[in-house]
């Protein structure tokens, strides 16, 4: 049975008009700024002007540690909210937007699959609204502003060996990683060494997804420190007077995206930081709108939840005054054979005992979501390949654990295929029985922070940080940055900070490479680890298959 492409089944679509979708949310189309016929922006107005309405309630979507055999967080994230919509209730989904350099790369988009999809698949895998062009622009007038400072005189005296703000670029492209600047000349300036980061590692993103306003925005840019002095003193972003101009490239990049499901139910899609150097979370300001329009919102974190969903609950439900009333883990067959030992060539075949050796990667996954407080249900993400024993397997080890399993085929199927999934979210979110609180109080010492994290997330024995990170630590907390969260920086497909190390790895340690301090974003980056902020291409980048058909349409994207 030959199925159709992610971008075939997108573009046969039914879309309706963006502002019969914004209709649905009680947004009327003077408050709507349109992109085209099938996306558009929310005023800041009308968010200001729902801000008394009760919330309503909040579901994480997160999943196991990825593999190569893939999970489907998104696709289940989209299939979800179709799901609750097609049983009545009224139901928004939170995404966010794809990164550029991975579409083009291995990763692909972020639009979902299937038919459980968001669409203009197209647009948003691609410039969509010009967020990140916006993002990357600001980024990068204060890269330029930074070095004209320099270049006229230095009245700020920054030591141009410590100058911490890099560029960026919204693409995969290893020989930008670092690079020297300004040679040529007296007329170029004075030479450095510098870098480039990927668009979605910068503060600024960060930044625009945990902003509540355009002044908090604002506020939030002038506090990013940018250099050092040579007495080490930090010159922030608005020393060197660039708060306002990047704000003012920022102004309707702050305001969320409107779009809609295959199914035509409305999906916010905003911001895009990563999950493993960033907090990997869609923006507050379109959670929160989501949450003042809709019963019940669906929103996901990046990567497994030892990631996403710990930086979810540790620092965007903490900054936000945000708590999830239902979490959901993504889980598939194929990744706990892979967890168990099967090689990716060998996923199709049926095998049970390799699905039971995996599954203690998902049981660890679970007791830590348990641990915020919260009630947590599994879904199967199913595959034609999956086994009835192979499934069963699975659903008896999660009830095993004190939580359920239940098998999703919205890939295949979309709203119908997920129902059982949707009906039983929004009796736990109604249910009340989430507790939530994050995992270490505001006053506890970075250093105790951080060790929390490795020995309650990650089963880690032990912290290795040498004299210098903790004194670094140290000095943060006399400036006034104690009271910060967390934001690890590690492997995404490990507990561990070796990626090879699958399953639920216990007695190992956690290295830390390096400390940077967000003060911007509000919180402390821990590295540990080989982290890349600037991603390669593989040997054969997805790029190499994407292009337009002779009738206008485009290929290859998926």
């Amino acid at each position: 049975m030959a199925f159709k492409t992610d971008i075939e089944i997108a573009r046969e679509a039914n879309k309706k008009p963006i502002q019969d979708i914004g209709a649905k949310l009680g947004i009327s189309s003077d408050h709507l700024l349109p992109y085209g016929h099938d996306k558009a922006k929310v005023s800041q107005d009308f968010i200001n002007s729902v801000q008394d309405r009760k919330n309503g309630k909040l579901i994480l979507v997160t999943a196991i540690n990825p593999t190569p055999a893939g999970e489907g967080k998104t696709t289940t994230t989209v299939g979800l909210g179709d799901g609750l919509n097609a049983i009545g209730k009224n139901a928004c989904i939170c995404i966010r937007e794809a990164s550029l350099g991975p579409n083009f790369g291995m990763k692909g988009g972020a639009a979902g699959g299937g038919y459980a999809q968001v669409v203009p698949m197209e647009d948003m895998n691609l410039h969509f609204t010009g967020d990140f062009h916006a993002i990357t622009s600001a980024h990068n007038l204060l890269s330029a502003m930074i070095d004209n400072h320099i270049y006229w005189g230095n009245e700020l005296e920054i030591d141009e060996r410590r100058v911490s703000w890099r560029r960026v670029l919204d693409m995969n492209d290893r020989a930008l990683r670092d690079t020297v600047v300004s040679l040529g000349g007296v007329a170029n300036g004075f030479p450095r060494q510098t870098g480039f980061d990927i668009t979605v590692a910068s503060e600024v993103m960060a930044i625009l997804c945990l902003a509540t306003d355009l002044e908090d925005l604002q506020r939030r840019l002038g506090d990013m420190i940018v250099a050092y002095r040579r007495d080490k003193s930090p010159i922030y972003c608005r020393d060197i007077k660039a708060d306002g101009a990047m704000t003012v490239l920022l102004k309707d990049a702050m305001q969320p995206n409107l779009v809609q499901t295959l199914e035509n139910n409305p999906a916010f899609v905003h911001g895009g930081p990563f999950a493993n150097i960033a907090h990997g979370c869609n923006s507050v300001i379109a959670t929160t709108t989501a949450l003042k329009l809709a019963d019940y919102v669906v929103t996901e974190a990046g990567f497994g939840a030892d990631l996403g969903a710990e930086k979810f609950m540790n620092i965007k439900c903490r900054k936000a005054g945000l708590a999830p009333d239902c979490v959901v883990i993504v889980a598939t067959v194929r990744a706990m054979k892979m967890n168990g030992g099967v090689a990716k060539a060998d996923l199709g075949t049926e095998n049970v005992d390799a699905v039971r050796k995996g599954c203690p990667n998902l049981g660890r996954h679970i007791a830590n979501v348990k641990g915020f407080g919260v009630p947590v249900v599994v879904a199967v993400n199913h595959f034609v390949t999956d086994t009835d024993a192979e499934v069963a397997a699975v659903q008896a080890y999660v009830k095993e654990q004190g939580s359920e399993a239940i098998v999703c085929k919205h890939w295949a199927d979309g709203s119908a295929g997920v129902t059982e999934l949707a009906t039983r979210v929004a009796e736990l979110a109604d249910s009340g029985v989430s507790n939530f609180a994050p995992l270490y109080p505001d006053e506890m010492p970075l250093l105790q922070k951080i060790e929390t994290i490795a020995k309650r997330i990650y089963h880690a024995d032990e912290v290795l940080a040498d004299k210098g990170i903790r004194d670094q630590l140290k000095a943060w907390e006399e400036a006034g940055y104690g009271n910060l969260p967390i934001c690890m920086a590690k492997t995404q497909y490990s507990f561990s900070t070796d990626p090879n190390l699958r399953g639920a790895p216990t007695g190992h340690s956690v290295p830390v490479r390096e400390v940077r301090l967000s003060a911007g974003a509000g919180f402390i980056v821990v590295i540990c680890g080989q982290i890349m902020t600037m991603p390669g291409l593989p040997r054969v980048p997805a790029a190499e298959n994407i292009r337009l058909s002779a009738d206008g349409q485009i290929e290859g994207l998926f």
